[in-house]
């Protein structure tokens, strides 16, 4: 009889967080949203903004900014000089960020204030996924490279591959620290996110995707040793990939994203607990989504037009490519609504020359450029 009544009071759980889940997907809003608050930092990381130790080391921002919670000062504090790579692996992100999307109609806009990437953030559409898995990925990145560099206290190299690693070569050298960079994104990244919805699963996720690409895009690099230059030996060693790789991998995966929803999988022990493995593709035809793939549950906005409510600020003025049937090309950037030609005179350096020693003249080349505008 007990053994019964444990087993409905189990299933009577798992029903009210599929129900939370339920409603939290269909609604997309929930509880206050501080997704992403920490990345506010990269307007106000300045030298007025940070404290220091006795050794002059930077340690946090000035708590009274109010952009990191209570862990995340605490970890800072315990790596001194990895707040500098936080902010560097932030303003890495968004630069690749509006590269990735610099010819579609959400070309990633960010501000100066706090939200920095606007009200996009909370959403659940394709763009909020790529937002942050290449957050993620920027901090995991500068981490990772900041050990190796010896800019942060708390970490050095990667040195656990040591010895022979096949006939003509061997593990040496200095590896980028990739393992304490996943580590520490994890514990400083995720730490902002709260709750038990579907939008704290699919942040989780996709947190975890970017640093996941970071990972898996590592490449092995080698120097040659011998007589006479030969390649009788080689030390090799493991180096980070280039963020414009990262970037590259993510933009694929955010062109080949997965609409999910949450299905409760009715395992009775702990079953209200949310557990992002419990997120499936909303068309039971599609495969499971991977660890490296971008996840969302709602349709993105109409980012052709300004939208006070979603934060969009449409296409109007945008320049675009008249030749072009691509996505920016003028038809598909303005939307249809069409555009206008302007010409306008650019005078740029040219024919420099370089003259021992040591100077560089050149000549002024004026040139006419035509652009098209959005409508």
């Amino acid at each position: 009889m007990w053994c019964d009544i444990m087993r409905i009071l189990a299933l009577l759980l798992g029903m009210k967080a599929a129900c939370i889940l339920l409603v939290s997907s269909l609604s997309g809003t929930g509880a206050v949203n501080n997704s992403g608050r920490w990345w506010g930092i990269v307007n106000v990381a300045s030298s007025a903004n940070l404290l220091t130790n006795s050794k002059n080391v930077q340690l946090v921002l000035d708590p009274s900014l109010g952009q990191l919670n209570r862990r995340q000062r605490r970890l800072i504090r315990q790596n001194p000089g990895i707040l500098h790579a936080i902010s560097a692996g932030l303003h890495t992100a968004i630069k690749e960020c509006k590269w990735q999307f610099r010819n579609r109609r959400w070309n990633c806009p960010t501000t100066h204030s706090p939200a920095i990437f606007g009200k996009i953030v909370n959403r659940g559409c394709r763009e909020t996924a790529f937002v942050f898995a290449i957050t993620s990925a920027g901090v995991t990145h500068a981490v990772a490279r900041s050990c190796s560099e010896g800019a942060i206290e708390s970490c050095t190299c990667d040195y656990g591959r040591r010895g022979p690693g096949g006939p003509d070569w061997h593990w040496g050298g200095c590896s980028d620290n990739v393992d304490f960079g996943r580590m520490f994104s994890r514990e400083f990244v995720d730490s902002s996110e709260r709750g038990r919805d579907l939008r704290y699963l699919i942040n989780l996720h996709n947190n975890e995707a970017g640093r996941m690409t970071v990972s898996s895009e590592m490449r092995q690099e080698c120097k040659c040793h011998g007589m006479s230059g030969s390649c009788t030996i080689r030390t090799c060693w493991m180096r980070l990939p280039s963020f414009r790789a990262v970037g590259d991998f993510l933009k694929d995966r955010f062109d080949g994203a997965s609409r999910v929803v949450y299905a409760n999988k009715g395992s009775n022990r702990a079953s209200h607990r949310a557990d992002p493995s419990n997120l499936e593709p909303e068309n039971p035809s599609h495969k499971p989504p991977s660890s490296r793939d971008l996840v969302y549950f709602e349709k993105s906005p109409n980012f052709c037009t300004y939208h006070g409510k979603t934060g969009t600020h449409g296409t109007s003025g945008r320049i675009c490519n008249s030749s072009s049937p691509a996505l920016d090309g003028c038809e598909l950037l303005c939307c249809g609504r069409g555009f206008q030609t302007q010409t306008e005179k650019v005078t740029e350096r040219c024919h420099c020359t370089f003259h021992w020693c040591c100077h560089v003249s050149c000549l002024n080349c004026t040139s006419t450029q035509t652009l098209h505008q959005c409508l």
